[in-house]
């Protein structure tokens, strides 16, 4: 194998550059305009990508991002590190314990918020034109993973937005969290059913196969993985170089969790969410491990992988009035979707009219997760150009239109004792002393 060319090494150092530049710079930029960060770094992508510098200046587009796939798998693999260890991160948010303290609603919620929009959106990829199918796509798994796309929720910028809103101490925001979180493992799940079939074809015998491979995945996970991991942890805990052992182990088990759903045909992103849930299940210390690499995952790792989503986006296919008109409708159909079943599912629960629609508001929110998804779609062939811009208009959309919603609804509710309680507690745990709970924030 001859190694890395000069000019190979030169190009992709100046991609890595330009891309965290743009992701700073429009980061801050979508601070300022009071939106997700992730929308920023999404635009800064589209910005140099084939929308926008390929159609002023190409020569200079295909010089800094050559169609060489060598020099595109460079980069490639740089953002699906980030991804996984993102991914992971997630995972080891989930509050288990909230599912036992809410679990009535939660399940009502959850309930509403992933099948109604999971059962609109299968309709909707029935219904959608041929030209949205990518290329190695049947229309049944591109059906079912707009339904997929359509019901999931981003745990990630959802929590960003309850906590920018001083909302995770609050009832509404407990039971939004806890659905999402529902919403993230199932979407894994179905996600990793979706790229299997499109992988090998939608036959019974797929299915049942990708279904055996799932449930297997999940039995080791809950039955031996959690003791292994434990004990693999707790021995980094007693290393004299605790910190560093326990940072390499925890990513080591990521990656070793992620090759493992990979090599049973499933997503990697499923074994390195399942592998960030059991870490989180071992204690503050193992989570305390993997906030140690969250600063370069966020800051460096996340925003190259957005951007370079960004980079896949071409508007000039909405120029096609099919197009448009089906990116129009999804946009729309993935809002009232998500907000009809999170109000009914939440009604349901015996929670007020308010309180109602927030969550269902609140869990509109697809951000980061849904690029993810998008980007699994595109490289695996369910989605072309077309369809991966059209579901990334879907997470742009969403993230941006939530948060107002749920302030002006929450604005009307009044807070309780116990959720003034709350806050106070989770306060105290921000705090820069306290020993387990400023890393996970």
């Amino acid at each position: 194998m001859s190694p890395i060319g000069h000019h190979q090494m030169l190009v992709f150092l100046l991609q890595i550059s330009l891309l965290l530049i743009l992701a700073l710079a429009f980061g801050r930029l979508a601070v300022r305009l009071k939106m997700p960060v992730v929308v920023g770094e999404l635009v800064a992508g589209v910005l140099i990508g084939p929308s926008v510098l390929g159609g002023i200046a190409p020569s200079v587009t295909d010089w800094l991002l050559p169609r060489d796939p060598g020099q595109s798998h460079l980069l490639a693999a740089v953002s699906q590190l980030g991804v996984l260890l993102l991914v992971g991160m997630t995972g080891a948010h989930m509050d288990l314990r909230l599912f036992q303290r809410r679990r009535t609603a939660i399940t009502w919620v959850s309930a509403g918020s992933i099948l109604f929009p999971l059962a609109v959106g299968i309709a909707l990829g029935f219904l959608l034109p041929t030209s949205l199918l990518g290329d190695r796509a049947e229309r049944p798994v591109f059906a079912l993973f707009m339904g997929v796309a359509i019901a999931i929720s981003a745990l990630p910028v959802i929590a960003k937005i309850l906590l920018d809103m001083r909302l995770m101490h609050r009832d509404v925001g407990q039971v939004i969290i806890g659905a999402a979180a529902v919403s993230d493992i199932i979407g894994w799940l179905l996600l990793s059913i979706v790229s299997s079939m499109a992988t090998l074809g939608f036959r019974a015998q797929v299915v049942f196969e990708s279904v055996g491979c799932l449930l297997l995945v999940l039995v080791l996970t809950v039955f031996l993985a959690r003791p292994v991991l434990a004990r693999v942890l707790r021995g980094a805990m007693r290393s004299e170089r605790r910190d560093d052992v326990g940072v390499a182990v925890v990513v080591l088990l990521i990656l070793l969790a992620a090759a493992g759903t990979h090599a049973l045909r499933l997503e990697p992103i499923l074994g390195a969410f399942l592998c960030g849930i059991v870490i989180g299940t071992v204690g503050p210390e193992a989570r305390r491990f993997l906030a140690a690499i969250r600063p370069f995952v966020m800051a460096v790792l996340a925003p190259v992988f957005l951007v370079s989503a960004g980079l896949q986006v071409d508007l000039a296919a909405l120029a096609k009035p099919p197009v448009l008109a089906g990116a129009l409708i999804t946009v729309l159909v993935a809002m009232a979707a998500k907000l009809i079943g999170g109000y009914a599912g939440a009604r349901a629960g015996k929670l007020g009219h308010d309180e109602a629609v927030a969550i269902g508001a609140g869990l509109n929110a697809r951000g980061v997760v849904e690029i993810v998804l998008a980007s699994v779609g595109l490289s695996s062939g369910v989605l072309n150009t077309a369809s991966y811009t059209v579901v990334v208009l879907v997470a742009v959309v969403t993230s941006i239109t939530a948060p107002p919603i749920l302030r002006r609804v929450t604005g009307r509710m009044a807070h309780t004792s116990q959720e003034i309680e709350r806050e106070r507690e989770y306060a105290g745990a921000m705090s820069p002393s306290a020993p387990d709970g400023s890393v996970d924030a």
